[in-house]
């Protein structure tokens, strides 16, 4: 199981989008993925159509050590997509780990414990955080395996990137000495727009490497999905930005076979 945090501290940028149609993408070429959602809003939830009513057990209980991660897994309507989904209690969580010791490491224990006793047969495990540089963010990155990082194709873009690669670093180097960015995805893009264009060339001149040719263009369909509890590629799957996740999904197995390969 490979283990991918959908991270970027600014919010709007298309994080719990990439994690429910991403998912769905992988889930529809057969691969197992499990979203976790550690957003207090659950955002990721509400958008597979898993109600708040039905979120008997959450990531809550995993982060703070009542339940193991297997016992806090729901199937979604997707074939192979599963969730552990979030609520509010979420927020509390910081309050309620940094007393103990090591909280950073609370969800790479219920991790390893998963990966070796699940028979699940979960690929990918795509981890939604908030926007925020706080305690869930950090445990996801302490967990993760590498980081997907979704980038509005705006002004301030850059200047958000800096700061989360800082972070990506010093929890590198002091609590994941394996962690890497997996890729960045460029949400958002308008072709239309100079800045647009501007924006993606800077980051592909900074990060040659990482950025995914697939961009994710601004589509109304997507800011519709979510109302309907569908991700976009299953409410629409001919718009433009359904269309590119499922590219980006074709693109990041083939990335992951690189990687393996390599």
């Amino acid at each position: 199981m490979r283990v991918l945090a959908i991270a970027n501290q600014k919010g709007g940028v298309g994080k719990t989008t990439t994690a429910i149609n991403l998912g769905t993408a992988l889930a529809a070429a057969g691969k197992g993925v499990l979203i976790f959602d550690t957003d207090p809003q659950g955002n990721a939830s509400t958008g597979i159509d898993i109600h708040p009513h039905d979120r008997t057990v959450t990531s809550y209980d995993v982060l703070v050590g009542q339940l193991p991660l297997a016992k806090a897994i729901l199937p979604t309507k997707v074939p192979n997509l599963y969730i552990t989904p979030g609520d509010a209690r979420l927020s509390g969580v910081e309050g309620e780990l940094m007393g103990e010791a090591q909280p950073q490491f609370f969800l790479r224990n219920a991790i390893d414990q998963f990966r070796k006793e699940s028979t699940l047969g979960i690929d990918y495990m795509l981890i939604d955080c908030p926007p925020s540089l706080n305690v869930l963010t950090v445990n996801a990155l302490t967990a993760a395996d590498g980081v997907l990082v979704p980038l509005q194709t705006e002004y301030f873009a850059l200047e958000g990137l800096a700061q989360l690669v800082a972070t990506i670093n010093a929890v590198k180097a002091n609590l994941n000495p394996t962690l890497e960015i997996q890729g960045v995805v460029l949400t958002m893009y308008d072709k239309r727009t100079t800045l647009s264009e501007q924006v993606a060339s800077e980051v592909r001149t900074h990060f040659p490497d990482k950025v995914y040719e697939t961009m994710i263009p601004r589509n109304v369909r997507i800011s519709e999905a979510p109302s309907h509890g569908l991700p976009a590629i299953i409410y629409d799957q001919n718009a433009s930005g359904s269309k590119a996740y499922i590219q980006l999904a074709k693109e990041l197995i083939e990335r992951e076979r690189g990687r393996e390969a390599a």
